[in-house]
């Protein structure tokens, strides 16, 4: 509106905020230490709108047999690199504009709507990170044939052995896997088969402690619909290592609000925008599939490429086609 605005940038910051910051460190709960550090919430500025972390190839057959009957030459080997690439995601926050009259009728003003509204925008921006999240790791690994395990034959859903064996492709590096992360339907059909296999000390929390059912490894338990097939009959769970996957909040937030003037009754509205670049151990985001991408675009594999030699240098294994138990 070109006219008969007024804006104020700095009226009810501290009362956002403050509800802002309380519900978003809230939500953290599932980030870092919560979840053994495989997804890891950091707060690192970044220009442009990748992230580029270069690293040294492993050399195949770097020790070899030594002819000792021959002075012949041999062939060098070279150093070669490769990059990690993380991509920025920006969202926009609102517009929310409601008429000062209407904050009036219902004994409120800007200031308690401020904070009650900062505790709403901090919780689906939380929910945002996770999402976004689960999505692109999930998508990456489905690029790795080695790396996901079918349960489909798994009739009554989710048992200890999908576990077991979605661990064991990492072979003699599965304790490298530090965290799960599962449906709640998923988790609560594990849990009714710890009751049927006699397995005890099933926690209850939305962070599940990491007990003999899930060996050892703490369950982040988010009915994500990135966990769920097309169909939504059947999920996925994921076994993730240490910072598989980061979200790096990567430009400050910003969050304005304006007294607009000039219509029938004088309107609070409130915009805000954040950004962060989310990076995904082992695999480069393809630059081809763009900058600033759609959730679909996420989504989509060839978008992630896999820059690891070694599959267990990436960011874990995906546990797919889990079955929906009539019973739960």
């Amino acid at each position: 509106m070109a006219a008969g605005t007024k804006s104020d940038f700095t009226i009810y910051d501290e009362q956002f905020w403050g509800g802002y910051s309380e519900t978003l460190e809230q939500e953290t709960e599932v980030f870092n230490g919560s979840s053994n550090g495989s997804i890891r919430l950091v707060r690192r500025d970044i220009m442009g709108d990748y992230d580029r972390e270069s690293f040294i190839k492993s050399i195949t057959d770097l020790v070899v047999r030594r002819d000792v009957t021959h002075v012949s030459a041999v062939t060098d080997k070279a150093l070669t690199q490769d990059e990690m690439i993380g991509v920025k995601v920006n969202r926009r926050i609102g517009p929310v504009a409601n008429t000062l009259d209407s904050l009036k009728k219902i004994t409120s003003d800007p200031g308690e709507m401020s904070f009650l509204l900062g505790q709403q925008i901090g919780k689906a921006v939380a929910v945002d990170y996770v999402n976004t999240a689960i999505l692109t790791v999930n998508t990456a690994l489905t690029e790795v044939s080695t790396l996901s395990y079918n349960a489909s034959t798994a009739a009554t859903g989710l048992q200890h052995v999908d576990l077991v064996r979605g661990m064991s492709l990492f072979g003699d590096q599965a304790q490298r896997i530090v965290a799960w992360v599962m449906h709640s339907h998923s988790y609560f059909q594990l849990m009714e088969n710890s009751v049927s296999n006699n397995v005890f000390q099933v926690a209850g929390a939305t962070i599940y402690e990491g007990t003999v059912a899930t060996f050892g490894r703490p369950v982040i338990v988010t009915d994500s619909t990135n966990l769920l097939s097309t169909a939504s009959t059947t999920y996925s769970m994921l076994g993730l290592v240490d910072g598989a996957v980061e979200i790096a909040e990567s430009e400050e937030r910003t969050v304005v609000d304006e007294v607009v003037t000039g219509l029938e009754n004088l309107v609070w509205r409130v915009q805000g925008e954040v950004a962060y670049n989310v990076k995904i151990k082992g695999f480069r985001w393809n630059t081809a599939g763009g900058a600033n991408p759609t959730d679909s675009a996420l989504g989509t594999g060839t978008n992630w490429i896999e820059a690891a030699t070694d599959t267990k240098s990436m960011a874990g294994v995906r546990i797919h086609n889990i079955r929906s138990a009539d019973s739960i």
